[in-house]
């Protein structure tokens, strides 16, 4: 226990001053199956964890319960966030879903379903129009789409007959024309479009890249590959990792 009625002062400091080694500032366990290994509280400011100078990773919890992070966090096991989370920067990850209460069982079962992934930072709009008596339309797109987006992909789909549908005038002005139907005739439109603002210009998805020569030999995934636990990404990146392959080798 440690206390300090200080207006500047701590209340427990723990330092390891070992150069080597897998060694830990403070560390805490509990045996009971209803215990805490470690409780922070704090008043109104905050709570605030500030990794090193060379790693300048903070870790900040709000009054608010909100959670605020930079540098590199590494979250063993993973986490649960309630309420939104903002990535300012490029969110990686293996897999992705959203998962809701089911909407015919909603308080039995879950349903799930899987992001739509591309190469490309690729945006999604569709639509349905009717043809006017020419059989064409004329489909309005918002106002920042052009700005947006480039690099533009069309597809139709007639809904109820069959015509010889097709993009009359591509997209100009936020807008683009269907023709070659019939009055009345509905169509279900789609329109891709690669991101073009100045964030995705300069932040590319590198489809294929070599790993790093500290991740070599790990894996994201190492189960999937027959691998053993101490073969993952994270195992790799837990300190003093280098110095035990070197003693394995």
């Amino acid at each position: 226990m440690g206390s300090s009625f200080s207006t500047d002062g701590t209340g427990v400091v723990g330092n390891s001053l070992a150069l080597t080694g897998e060694t830990k500032g403070i560390e805490a366990s509990v045996e009971s199956p209803n215990g805490t290994g470690a409780s922070l509280r704090s008043p109104p400011g905050g709570l605030l964890i500030d990794g090193s100078n060379d790693s300048q990773s903070v870790f900040r919890v709000d009054a608010s319960g909100n959670v605020n992070a930079s540098g590199n966090l590494d979250l063993q096991g993973g986490g649960n966030f309630q309420g939104n989370l903002n990535v300012n920067g490029t969110l990686t990850k293996g897999g992705g879903s959203f998962r809701i209460d089911h909407p015919l069982d909603a308080a039995n079962k879950y349903l799930s379903h899987s992001f739509v992934e591309s190469p490309d930072m690729k945006n999604i709009y569709d639509g349905v129009v009717v043809l006017d008596k020419q059989g064409e339309a004329v489909v309005e797109l918002p106002r920042w789409f052009s700005a947006l987006n480039s690099d533009f992909r069309y597809r139709l789909t007639c809904v109820g007959g069959y015509a010889p549908v097709y993009i009359a005038e591509e997209i100009q002005n936020n807008r683009f024309k269907i023709a070659g139907g019939r009055p009345g005739l509905k169509v279900s439109w789609q329109v891709t479009g690669v991101r073009q603002d100045p964030y995705a210009r300069d932040h590319r998805i590198q489809v294929e890249e070599e790993k790093p020569l500290g991740e070599r030999g790990h894996y994201l995934y190492p189960e999937g590959y027959g691998q053993p636990p101490d073969k993952s990404i994270q195992y790799a990146h837990r300190p003093g990792a280098a110095e035990r392959a070197a003693r394995r080798d």
